[in-house]
């Protein structure tokens, strides 16, 4: 039988996936396996929205919480590809350490879910747009949220350096010889 007559096994599709999926070691190929990298750099496209919108649209990521009689759900949304991360009290696995799915232990325990999913995710700054009563129960959500270390301000986009420019933005992927020196000591 000639070699590209034989039938396939199972080692010969395993042997060909593993070429196929091993990068390629070239000085000229690399691979952004990262779709937010961008946005981190602060140099992504972040749209303006129109001028006579209420909550505005400048933002990369946003947080929308929505608050049934029975559930409460929390949404981190991108301005392009939508819902990217979610967390809802009606998850078995959450409704399961409850005992009401809409009393104030639920939203402080959703915030904390909701805060490890955007850090293991490598999301750490969002805009919200929702405005909670001091002592409320989403007051307390926002607060779990921020104590376990998602900022709600997003860093604002680097501004494109024109050639005529006298000031030039520091760029944040460098670091500057003033940085690194240390303080003096008195």
């Amino acid at each position: 039988m000639s070699r590209s007559a034989r039938p396939l096994t199972s080692a010969r599709v395993l042997h060909k996936i593993k070429a196929l999926s091993t990068p390629q070691t070239s000085s000229e190929c690399v691979i952004n396996r990262n779709p937010r990298n961008l946005e981190r750099l602060r140099i992504a496209y972040k749209p303006g929205g129109y001028h006579l919108e209420k909550p505005g649209r400048s933002y990369w990521h946003t947080l929308e919480i929505n608050s049934s009689g029975r559930y409460v759900s929390a949404d981190v949304k991108h301005f392009e590809n939508g819902t990217i991360l979610s967390a809802s009290t009606s998850e078995w696995a959450i409704k399961q350490q409850l005992y009401k799915t809409n009393d104030t232990a639920a939203f402080v325990n959703l915030g904390r879910v909701l805060a490890h999913r955007c850090l293991q995710s490598g999301i750490t700054e969002m805009t919200c747009n929702v405005e909670a009563v001091q002592g409320s129960k989403l007051q307390k959500l926002l607060q779990t949220l921020q104590d376990n270390g998602v900022s709600f301000k997003e860093p604002s986009r680097l501004p494109n350096a024109q050639p005529w420019d006298a000031k030039r933005h520091e760029k944040p992927w460098e670091v500057s010889e003033e940085a690194l020196e240390a303080p003096k000591s008195k």
